[in-house]
């Protein structure tokens, strides 16, 4: 697909706001192992090509196997992943497909076992920052497959 636009120079501040709330993200203590999950999950789940590339990339530059990259997408029926990861896929999958029951008690529920009110607000906040990432992706269609981890001096 041909590019639309260049989302990054037609509004610079915007992507610079977008990258500010993912620098705060990254610093807020959440395993970086299971925000590259998070990141590929809801990219999965929205078809954003663009995001997959770049986290999954991501995602092995920082250890991440491959199987459990190839397994995300039926992580309920693999052992690959532990009980956070899960609960943290599961309100992923909740949060992305807001429109399908609106974040079910019972997902809300399963999450906070794992997590603390703080961070579940911090990963609810990362789930939402990749949906946004993948919008703005999809809709303007960002070149997909030249991402490289170390040569990327602002990603998300």
């Amino acid at each position: 697909m041909e590019t639309r636009l260049d989302y990054q120079k037609a509004f610079p501040e915007g992507v610079q706001g977008m990258l500010h709330l993912e620098a705060i993200i990254r610093r807020s203590g959440l395993e970086p192992s299971l925000y590259e999950l998070v990141k590929i999950r809801a990219s999965q789940l929205n078809g954003c090509a663009f995001c997959i590339d770049m986290h999954t990339k991501d995602a092995r530059a920082k250890g991440e196997t491959e199987q459990r990259i190839y397994a995300l997408s039926a992580w309920r029926e693999t052992p690959f992943f532990t009980e956070r990861e899960r609960a943290a896929l599961g309100w992923t999958e909740a949060v992305t497909n807001i429109q399908n029951g609106h974040a079910p008690e019972k997902v809300y529920n399963q999450t906070r076992l794992q997590f603390s009110e703080e961070d579940l607000a911090k990963l609810t906040f990362a789930i939402t920052q990749i949906n946004s990432w993948n919008r703005i992706a999809i809709s303007f269609r960002a070149e997909v497959g030249n991402y490289q981890p170390q040569a990327a001096a602002a990603h998300h």
